[in-house]
This record gives C-alpha cells, structure tokens and sequence, in this order.
C-alpha cells in the first residue's frame, strides 16, 4: 500500500526534522500484514507488537518513554475502512 509507505515515511521525516533519530519501528500484526512488503528497506528496526492491533509507533530509542515528541503513532486502519467504503461506492454504482 503506497500509502501507508508514505505515512510512515513523513512519521520518520517529522522525528529528523525534529533533531530526533528514529531507529525503531514497532507494529502491530494488523500494521505488518498490510506493509510487510516495504518494511524491511525502511532501515529501522522492527519489533512486532501484538497489542498495537493495525498501528505502528516509529521513534528514537534513545527518548522513547523520556520525552512524548520521541515517537509518532500511526495507523492503517483509517485507510483500510476507507478503501473499503470506497469499494462498496463503487459496487453501488451502475
């Protein structure tokens, strides 16, 4: 899904703009399962949580816990629900 390649990749843009130095990438399986695909050339380490459902927390390990600005949350099931509004439009249509 590109567009989740490109949330995440503006989370770890918005961490570097910040001075900050994302190295870590947790995600839920849900999160995993729609971008196994691109996850391994984000060049962070990747820790699979089963409590984070669809959502993935990039940040810098080195502030994790210490700071609330080290980490940015992010989420695929937004998209999925509106892709899937957008499939049923679609199926509506005549």
């Amino acid at each position: 899904m590109q567009e989740v390649r490109d949330i995440l990749q503006r989370a770890i843009q918005e961490l570097k703009t910040e001075g900050l130095e994302p190295d870590i990438l947790l995600v839920g399986p849900g999160f995993l399962k729609h971008s196994a695909e691109f996850l391994s050339q984000c060049g962070l380490k990747i820790y699979r949580i089963e409590e984070l459902g669809y959502d993935a927390v990039v940040a810098d390990s080195k502030y994790l816990g210490q700071i609330k600005r080290a980490s940015r949350r992010i989420s695929v099931e937004p998209l999925l629900e509106e892709n899937k509004m957008w499939e049923e439009i679609k199926r509506l249509e005549v």
